[in-house]
């Protein structure tokens, strides 16, 4: 059997009761360890789980899936994730290749930045498409979550922003070379994203485009591993300075007025001024 089990977003004592004891009964206990990151170490997950656990990184898990597999027909496995099981497309083609091997699964659920965003006090079913912020370079600076967000904003939706996360990376030059040389591993911070956000808008007033959907006066919503968070402007967001990664950051739709009401709880002083009634019952910034 296959086991993934997701961790959710705090500490070691984070994981459901179901999934400790599907840990503690699975011969091989697997850690992925590149789509996200805990707030904790390794060895404090071995020590709580009293289970060994294997790290897999980007090339274990995208090229050497086997390996995780191997004698899964026979003996229990077990996939850990950061989060919930499916917060990344690999983890589903995990899943595939063990039902074409013929290996039974079993997912054990849990808590992610997809649902405990609702922390900032916007309401979940009124968000809109999910981006991911990918570092630019200077050859690559895509816009494509810009777009999304305006298209959000224009049917009145927030917009979760997930921020980039580089982890055991290569430079062009050493695969060039074929060294398995890896960077340092980088977060994006809420305040790189934001400089990136108000980049694109800048450019396009510059070319004529017709703004409006998005601005820097934008009210947002910050957050650093769902525990601390605060909302602030688009603009305000650039000096910001969170604690440790991983940041995500919650770009405003229309606001209900009890939406309203629970951004004033961790709202920065003024950040708030720019909200405007559009009816009597909706606020937008």
């Amino acid at each position: 059997m296959l086991y993934l089990i997701g961790l959710g977003l705090g500490d070691a004592t984070d994981i459901t009761v179901k999934g400790l004891q599907a840990v503690k009964s699975c011969s091989r206990v697997y850690l992925e360890a590149y789509t996200s990151i805990l707030t904790v170490g390794k060895e404090a997950l071995e020590e709580y789980y009293g289970k060994q656990l294997i790290l897999a990184d980007r090339d274990l898990v995208e090229q050497g899936a086997d390996e995780i597999l191997k004698d899964a027909d026979m003996t229990d496995v077990a996939f850990l994730v950061v989060g919930d099981p499916f917060g990344a497309t690999t983890h589903s083609d995990l899943v595939l290749r063990a039902v074409n091997a013929g290996i039974p699964y079993k997912v054990i659920h849990n808590a992610s930045i997809m649902n405990a965003v609702g922390c900032c006090g916007l309401q979940l079913y009124n968000f809109g498409e999910t981006v991911s912020l990918v570092f630019w370079t200077e050859t690559w600076r895509p816009e494509s979550f810009y777009d999304k967000i305006c298209k959000n904003r224009a049917a009145g939706l927030h917009t979760l922003c997930l921020l980039d996360i580089k982890v055991k990376e290569q430079s062009i030059e050493n695969m060039m070379r074929g060294k398995k040389i890896y960077e340092p591993p980088r977060f994006m911070t809420v305040a790189q994203a934001a400089d990136q956000l108000i980049q694109i808008i800048q450019r396009r007033r510059e070319e004529g485009e017709e703004l409006g959907l998005l601005t820097a006066e934008t009210i947002c919503s910050m957050h650093a591993n769902v525990l601390v968070n605060a909302n602030e402007t688009l603009r305000q967001l650039l000096s910001c300075d969170l604690s440790a990664p991983l940041h995500s950051l919650v770009v405003t739709g229309q606001l209900h007025p009890l939406e309203v009401d629970m951004l004033r709880l961790n709202a920065e002083p003024n950040s708030l001024q720019h909200l405007h009634m559009i009816d009597s019952s909706t606020y937008m910034s």
